[in-house]
């Protein structure tokens, strides 16, 4: 892969939400019974990039070649943390360092905000994920909760203390 054809990070804008929901219907389609309905569930997605400000956070968009990519946002939580939502990468990009790239812009973010700590709730399906969290840092809290979705979901929560003195550990963005 050529640096010209590695995906470029950016901040999501307000017109992203169908690029973002064709990775979300992608990554939900590859475990049975997970499904996607933008319209009933994911409503934020007509404007992603103001949903997430109005909540003092962000999102951040891997873009290759027009097509959204990889994808993850971060918004403070009440007690000083930042939590991690809408973590996807595209199945093709899994494994090439892009999701790293996407939790380095949240790393940076938490360092600016002085947060104690990056947490995240994801779908118990997602076992290849939390692998990743696991490699990085995030051990499961055992907190668990259902979602009365269309999907039946339940989620877990997992956690990153952060150093306090140094910032996070900060991966390369």
């Amino acid at each position: 892969m050529s640096a010209t054809d590695a995906p470029q990070l950016r901040p999501a804008r307000d017109d992203d939400g169908d690029g973002l929901a064709d990775l979300i219907a992608a990554c939900f389609a590859e475990y049975p019974g997970c499904l996607f309905d933008r319209a009933l569930e994911f409503p934020e997605l007509d404007a992603i990039a103001t949903h997430f400000a109005d909540q003092d956070g962000v999102i951040w968009l891997a873009e290759q070649r027009g097509r959204i990519v990889g994808s993850l946002g971060a918004r403070p939580t009440a007690d000083g943390g930042l939590e991690l939502l809408k973590v996807y990468v595209d199945a093709r990009w899994r494994g090439t360092g892009l999701a790293l790239r996407l939790l380095g812009q949240a790393e940076c973010l938490a360092s600016q905000r002085a947060a104690h700590q990056l947490e995240l709730w994801s779908d118990t399906r997602f076992e290849r994920a939390h692998r990743f969290y696991a490699k990085h840092g995030f051990r499961p809290t055992g907190e668990r909760r259902f979602l009365a979705d269309i999907s039946d979901s339940w989620e877990a929560r997992f956690v990153r203390p952060l150093n306090a003195a140094a910032g996070s550990r900060r991966a390369s963005p």
